[in-house]
């Protein structure tokens, strides 16, 4: 082994802690670590949020909006969860800029949106679920990616529901009673899995038959307006012949029925009269023939244009009958030239 001199132990030599004491003689490292208490001991809540405090791993408490002290160090800890904040998830579209042109992502989404109804077709349906998180504990603690969760939950209710209606019920008539129907099981799905969340509306955005079959869709739904319009047309015709039809015919019976009660009426006032009268004319007959005879010719003579009036006894009545004009017409009446 060979011999270099004595070893030089000052390279080796542990520094010592006064280099980095300050004047005072009060460690820097203190400092550091009073700052990093005083700095880890308050956190501030904003609003339309609350904290969720957790001490040592465990749930200690939950806090409103404002300023706050925890103990520092990373005893206890802070998530702050927005509980006032309405939030969305999109199923079968996503969009990328909302506004009045909206912008939406290019992608095949038919894994969310393609369903089987009850009868065997095929829709696409594109909806949205508006959501609220009412139970920050629960949101946090009892559910392991709880929005991944509530994704697959929406659409195993969707599926559910929309199996069981027909095409033409999840396309036009029954999309709102099964948007209310999907949210009123949705919500009770997740008060089940302890989510925390709180369904506020479920909208469908668009329902349509896939592309392949639109064409043919098109034209059932064609038919099915012609149908309707027919039947609205038929509807309109009846309404207006029938309820008319029925006036006129209530009105011929209630004409009959006026004109019966009238002639009863009448006969019966004549054969009261004529009671009346018979009684008279046994008081007095001649009387009362003579008085039947004056009244019957004041009701016939006016109605006699030319009236001659005679004598038994009387001869020669010739001259004086008007054998002129006024009894045999003008000349143009007879039609004579001369």
């Amino acid at each position: 082994m060979s011999n270099k001199g004595p070893i030089d132990l000052s390279q080796y030599r542990v520094p010592r802690l006064g280099r980095f004491l300050p004047s005072g003689g009060f460690p820097v490292v203190v400092v550091i670590l009073v700052v990093f208490i005083i700095f880890t001991s308050w956190y501030q809540i904003g609003p339309e949020s609350v904290g969720v405090v957790l001490r040592l791993g465990a749930y200690n408490r939950t806090v409103d909006p404002g300023l706050h002290f925890k103990l520092p160090m990373g005893i206890e800890r802070v998530y702050t969860v927005q509980t006032q904040r309405q939030m969305k998830e999109e199923f079968g579209f996503r969009t990328l800029r909302p506004g009045i042109n909206t912008q939406y992502a290019v992608g095949d989404f038919d894994d969310e949106s393609l369903m089987l109804t009850g009868d065997l077709n095929v829709a696409v349906v594109e909806w949205t679920v508006q959501f609220r998180i009412v139970d920050p504990y629960k949101f946090l603690f009892r559910v392991r990616d709880v929005g991944e969760t509530f994704r697959y939950m929406t659409q195993a209710v969707m599926r559910e529901v929309v199996g069981d209606r027909t095409v033409n019920e999840v396309l036009t008539v029954g999309r709102s009673e099964l948007a209310l129907d999907v949210a009123d099981r949705l919500q009770l799905l997740c008060d089940q899995y302890e989510t925390g969340l709180r369904v506020d509306q479920v909208i469908l955005q668009d329902v349509t038959p896939p592309e392949e079959v639109k064409p043919s869709f098109n034209e059932v739904n064609q038919a099915q307006q012609e149908k309707e319009k027919l039947i609205n047309q038929a509807r309109a015709e009846y309404n207006r012949v029938i309820p008319k039809a029925r006036g006129e015919a209530l009105q011929t019976v209630q004409q009959a029925e006026g004109y019966a009660i009238n002639r009863v009426n009448r006969a019966k006032g004549e054969a009261e009269r004529f009671k009346r009268l018979y009684a008279e004319y046994q008081k007095a007959p001649e009387v009362t023939s003579r008085r039947m005879y004056v009244e019957m010719m004041e009701e016939v003579l006016p109605k006699v244009g030319h009236k001659i009036i005679v004598d038994d006894k009387a001869k020669n009545i010739i001259p004086l009958l008007p054998l002129g004009e006024n009894l045999f017409g003008s000349k143009e009446e007879k039609g004579d030239g001369s």
